[in-house]
């Protein structure tokens, strides 16, 4: 393997079983101003391209052991290989070699013996059409992102609360597995605003989504806005008494926070209460009935006191109301 790099630049992999060729694709990118990166065969190939990521790949189609169709179709099924544009270059000009090149992903081909300024053309414009690709794509990302994720706090917004449980909600009824959820409020949050003033108040939402996010570590967990100084915490995979410690944790980081405040009625500093609730899902039911019961669990948290959790239960919740409860 004969590498160059140089800061800046796409990477070309040069992959042809002969030398000169190699040596002759190499000069000529080299000229263009590319870094280059050279294998022998396919398997070579593979090797190189998995450490090295390249912008393109120019395959030779014929070569032994592993011709330039196999490596394609294995460079396809990498994962840092899907947008990778592949140029074949093959001394086969007969239909059924063009037809099988674009079937196994390569994006164009050039024909030996080579002819260097469409070869160099058609290098500029496919890692161009990439580069374009991967920032449409990035751009995608990002919009995605954002209309997910809750401007202030940076953690997931309504709608991506409600997505998410309704796929959860269907994940746990076919595995009939349990899935709960924490529903939290900050205590006295309208006094904290009147008191400190609505910049505060954008902050310590910020601190105490951030100290929850913090808290909770399960790639599958998720972790949103509900509305307002609510939070709602989804736990797929996870029974009552489970769910009541993570509530019992958050709330204790919240309190750890130290965040002042002076008017309200239990600490001295910001506190939140939470209710849980948990289900194991039914095929004809929805995740609402789970909303519900903590939302009533957490009115019984509030009545009883706040800077408490409170699990749902059938018996104690009976004669208590859905919001509005005290703020």
């Amino acid at each position: 393997m004969n590498t160059i790099l140089q800061a800046d630049q796409s990477l070309v992999l040069i992959v042809d079983d002969e030398p000169f060729i190699r040596t002759q694709l190499r000069l000529s990118l080299q000229c263009e101003g590319y870094q280059t990166a050279e294998a022998q065969d396919g398997r070579e190939a593979l090797t190189v391209f998995d450490q090295l990521h390249p912008d393109i790949v120019l395959l030779d189609a014929i070569m032994p052991d592993m011709d330039g169709f196999d490596c394609c179709t294995q460079l396809q099924s990498l994962d840092s290989g899907k947008n990778t544009p592949i140029l074949m270059i093959t001394g086969l000009e007969d239909q059924e070699s063009v037809d099988r090149a674009f079937e196994v992903g390569a994006i164009d081909y050039v024909t030996k013996p080579i002819h260097w300024p469409v070869l160099r053309q058609r290098v500029r414009r496919l890692i161009q059409q990439s580069q374009l690709q991967q920032q449409l794509e990035a751009a995608n990302r990002e919009l995605q992102r954002l209309v997910t994720i809750d401007e202030l706090t940076q953690v997931a917004n309504r709608r991506r609360f409600e997505e998410y449980c309704a796929q959860e909600w269907q994940r746990m009824a076919r595995e009939q597995l349990p899935l709960s959820l924490i529903l939290c409020d900050v205590d006295f949050f309208k006094s904290y605003n009147d008191t400190y003033g609505h910049q505060a108040g954008d902050r310590c939402l910020q601190e105490i989504a951030k100290a929850i996010r913090n808290t909770v570590k399960r790639p599958a967990d998720l972790v949103a806005r509900y509305g307002g100084e609510e939070f709602v915490v989804i736990l797929p995979t996870t029974n009552t008494e489970g769910a009541i410690v993570l509530a019992e944790t958050i709330c204790s980081a919240v309190k750890i926070l130290a965040i002042p405040h002076r008017n309200s009625q239990v600490s001295s500093y910001v506190t939140i209460s939470a209710g849980v609730s948990t289900e194991i899902p039914g095929t004809d039911s929805d995740f609402q009935a789970m909303i519900t019961a903590a939302d009533r669990a957490l009115y019984q948290a509030k009545t009883e006191g706040r800077d408490r959790v409170k699990p749902y239960s059938k018996q104690s919740s009976s004669t208590i109301p859905i919001y509005p409860f005290l703020p």
